[in-house]
């Protein structure tokens, strides 16, 4: 099983408001950036992926919980983030029975994550390059 096939039977698997928000929040993270994957992760939480790790989301007693990997990195204009404010790294939404997603905000979340990710990717590549271009100096002619 895929890891959206197992996403779909999850969320069909909750029968009450949160797996319509759950759904809901699923879409607006897909319609975000058409690069996105989903994953599988941590025996039953659906991941969402570009160029790292976006967000993770699951399904609490009385709330669903959407969870930014690097949300305290992040900006977040529209205020969204509403739990783990603490945190050095995560930052979280908590979505409770009767609040309105913000599609417009969560895929502006969602795309400063991805650009996110994306700087520790060429941040990552650029001492590669200096380490080649120190190779390169050694003297040897």
């Amino acid at each position: 099983m895929t890891p959206s096939e197992q996403i779909d039977q999850l969320i069909a698997g909750i029968t009450d408001w949160r797996g319509e928000t759950f759904a809901a929040l699923r879409q607006t993270i897909l319609e975000a950036d058409p690069a996105i994957t989903e994953d599988w992760k941590w025996m039953g939480s659906p991941v969402w992926n570009r160029d790292g790790m976006i967000a993770v989301a699951n399904a609490h007693k009385g709330k669903v919980k959407l969870t930014f990997a690097d949300g305290a990195k992040i900006p977040d204009p529209d205020k969204l983030f509403n739990a783990g404010l603490d945190g050095n790294a995560r930052r979280a939404i908590d979505y409770l029975e009767g609040d309105r997603i913000d599609e417009r905000a969560l895929k502006d979340l969602v795309r400063a994550a991805i650009l996110f990710n994306q700087s520790k990717t060429k941040t990552k590549a650029s001492p590669g390059a200096s380490a080649t271009s120190k190779a390169g100096k050694t003297g040897k002619s």
